[in-house]
């Protein structure tokens, strides 16, 4: 990633973060054009970058909340017994 890159999307006001998160979402653009896969993907990354320099981390995309129980390892699985 260019450092000219992280700065554009540094200086993105969060008004435009939003309505591409709001794109996302929907799939389009505010005018009701569809995203193609690469405006998709693009925005995506945008996004992501834009809210690792402005978020917290748990204000960000995609951002999972493990709770108390927040470790490096999964409990033991537990086999399911049929009835």
């Amino acid at each position: 990633m260019s450092k000219n890159y992280e700065e554009a999307i540094k200086a993105m006001p969060a008004e435009l973060y939003q309505r591409m998160v709001d794109a996302l979402s929907v799939g389009k653009w505010p005018d009701g054009r569809e995203l193609t896969d690469a405006q998709r993907e693009q925005t995506m990354d945008a996004v992501i970058l834009w809210g690792k320099l402005h978020l917290p981390e748990n204000q960000r995309i995609g951002f999972i909340d493990k709770g108390s129980k927040a470790g490096s390892s999964c409990d033991d699985p537990v086999p399911l017994k049929w009835q």
